[in-house]
């Protein structure tokens, strides 16, 4: 089996709306409000991070704590390039402070490759935090 190879194989879409995070139209992915940033982030710049809370399952009559995972959260944060003219810095101007979205990832597939519908991709409800 080859390896898979991340290089040039990431997508990165700021989207903000998504109607169902299982399934992101293609209209939703690029729509003029869309914008693509995996050329603006840098090669180590998408550190998508979950943490697992733990929910307390223990029972009236147990004499061990016990515990289920629960909720997931994630911290996510990028590293993008700025560029030196206002049109072409879509970063800066797209995550500005309290901006409200979806980041879309699609792994495997050439960055270059437009969405399409029913790719597997991952869905990060996200709000953008200062700088």
């Amino acid at each position: 089996m080859a390896d898979l190879l991340a290089d040039g194989n990431i997508k990165v879409t700021w989207a903000v709306t998504v109607a169902n995070v299982s399934a992101p139209t293609v209209a939703e992915l690029t729509a003029g409000t869309a914008v693509d940033l995996e050329c603006l982030i840098t090669l180590d710049g998408l550190d998508i991070k979950g943490d697992t809370a733990s929910v307390d399952n223990t029972a009236l009559c147990s004499t061990d704590d016990t515990e289920e995972p629960g909720r997931v959260s994630y911290n996510i944060e990028l590293t993008a390039k700025r560029k030196d003219t206002t049109l072409e810095d879509k970063a800066w101007n797209t995550l500005v402070d309290r901006a409200q979205g979806y980041l879309v990832v699609r792994r495997s597939t050439a960055a270059t490759t437009a969405w399409t519908a029913s790719q597997p991709c991952e869905v990060y409800r996200s709000g953008a935090g200062a700088p």
